[in-house]
């Protein structure tokens, strides 16, 4: 019984400590991506920056990593290409 206690603590502490690093990538990103907006053009840099959160958030903490692969491929080939399509109009 104690063992069993003691190993799902463990879990749950193993659960936090991955949401916690996660949380730290994603302050990280925000810094630099303030860092990079006084920049204009690097917008294309600031955008990619935007959609590396935007996955990082989905996979971490809305489960998406656990979804079909169909579901998974969509989401990154839509937020690239969406990324594409700003940029190109940004700078035509």
């Amino acid at each position: 019984m104690a063992d069993d206690i003691s190993y799902y603590l463990l879990i749950l502490l193993a659960m936090k400590r991955k949401h916690i690093v996660t949380l730290l990538i994603l302050l990280s990103l925000t810094i630099l991506t303030a860092i990079v907006a006084r920049f204009p053009q690097l917008l294309f840099l600031i955008l990619v920056l935007g959609v590396i959160k935007f996955l990082l958030v989905a996979f971490q903490f809305m489960d998406l990593k656990k979804a079909h692969n169909f579901w998974k491929v969509s989401l990154v080939f839509l937020l690239l290409l969406i990324t594409l399509i700003v940029a190109v109009v940004k700078f035509a």
